[in-house]
């Protein structure tokens, strides 16, 4: 990374000195660079003047380079297992838990969530009272109505295969919906799977302000895997 940073200050450096932009800015729209101007001119010779500009070009460069290396998605694998899963989080995640009801009976959901790249990467786990395909199907219907609920969109899903972290996979089912959300009616992109296994349903999210980089998404679905 070094490297990279060094070469591209050399090479701006180089078309900074042939081509010194900030003389081209009126006072009016650069004030910024103003007492860059007057450090300039106390230079006798048109060359320092040029020279100085190109390190500074070259500094400004080395800034900038190295924040756009700052990760927004600073991945780290997280192994919950109490819930019975693991997934990859963009950054440390918080722990909340809420009750909800399902077809009237009361039941508890577990969340883990991290925000990052303006959006929020999520993993509830509802506790079911049995393990029966009914339980199990109305604890389905119900987080992905809500999801599609929350930006005005229509539930639907395709089937989709979840993996198990001992091997194998299981069925579940995907989503992807768009909206607008909230009060202010602002559009929101939901990615969303869900899966039941046992007594516990799962459902892994993305919601983000806009749609998300593929790689993003999919690094967040691979990796959740359950026990």
């Amino acid at each position: 990374m070094l490297q990279i940073v060094l070469r591209v200050c050399r090479l701006v450096a180089r078309v900074s000195c042939r081509f010194p932009l900030i003389r081209r800015i009126p006072a009016r729209r650069a004030n910024v660079f103003q007492p860059a101007g007057h450090f300039l001119r106390a230079f006798t010779r048109p060359g320092h003047a040029r020279t100085v500009l190109g390190a500074m070009t070259a500094a400004l460069a080395v800034g900038v380079a190295l924040s756009a290396c700052s990760p927004t998605f600073d991945w780290r694998t997280v192994m919950n297992n109490d819930k019975g899963y693991t997934v990859d989080f963009p950054a440390k995640p918080g722990n909340d838990q809420r009750a909800v009801q399902i077809d009237g009976t009361p039941m508890q959901m577990a969340m883990q969530t991290a925000e990052a790249g303006n959006a929020v990467f999520a993993v509830g786990t509802v506790m079911l009272p049995d393990d029966t395909d009914a339980t199990q199907r109305a604890a389905l219907d119900f987080l992905r109505a809500g999801l599609a609920r929350n930006v005005g969109a229509t539930p639907d899903a395709h089937a989709v295969q979840i993996p198990l972290a001992a091997g194998g996979k299981i069925p579940g089912q995907e989503m992807t919906v768009s909206g607008a959300a909230g009060a202010k009616h602002e559009t929101r992109t939901v990615y969303a799977r869900l899966v039941a296994r046992g007594r516990h349903v799962y459902q892994a999210a993305i919601i983000a302000d806009q749609p998300l980089p593929q790689d993003q998404v999919d690094q967040f679905f691979s990796s959740f895997q359950l026990y």
